[in-house]
């Protein structure tokens, strides 16, 4: 890729920051967004998920909380302690290059690149969305909005680019794709796969 392309991907990746950041702002997303993003608001739902599958599949849903555990370890790792820390992307709320931000949490020390909190939450939806079988379609798109939320809330609240939340969803995607593939080939499956 040419260094005029770069930087345009650059300049196109921070006009869509402030557009999120600066212009798409209400008092509602102001108070709900950096709840939103909060890892441990989640935490009801992610202990819902784990008791409904123990109760609902025994012995098989233990393979299964593995291979989910393990997905979202992988991504979380990849993410936070080889990407980020590769590529060392300052944070928008500590870049110092940039202006009028606004900055609803504590912007933190770490890097910006690739969200890990997309990572995560596309890895959790995507291998929820491919394991659980057909009679859980319904909620398939939830699962896709529900990742996709709390994405852009990262950007809502300063402290991710645009392109680390699309890079994040896309890094946390693979790896699930990956841990699907052999959960299934464990062959310790809880549901039939829909097609």
């Amino acid at each position: 890729m040419s260094l005029i392309a770069i930087l345009s991907l650059i300049e196109l990746d921070h006009s869509l920051f402030y557009l999120v950041n600066s212009e798409w702002t209400n008092p509602f997303f102001d108070w709900l967004l950096p709840v939103w993003r909060n890892k441990y608001f989640w935490l009801p739902v992610y202990l819902f998920i784990i008791l409904f599958v123990i109760f609902n599949y025994g012995k098989k849903s233990y393979w299964f909380i593995l291979f989910l555990i393990a997905a979202v370890g992988t991504a979380d790792f990849a993410s936070s302690q080889i990407i980020k820390k590769t590529i060392q992307r300052t944070r928008p709320c500590n870049n110092s290059g940039l202006d009028q931000i606004r900055s609803l949490v504590s912007c933190g020390s770490g890097y910006s690149f690739t969200s890990s909190h997309a990572t995560n939450h596309f890895a959790v939806s995507y291998f929820l969305f491919a394991t659980l079988g057909i009679q859980f379609k319904k909620i398939r798109g939830w699962l896709i909005a529900w990742a996709a939320s709390v994405s852009f809330a990262q950007v809502y609240v300063g402290v991710h680019f645009p392109m680390d939340v699309f890079s994040g969803m896309i890094l946390g995607i693979l790896i699930a794709k990956l841990f699907v593939w052999m959960y299934r080939r464990s062959g310790k499956l809880i549901a039939e796969f829909s097609a």
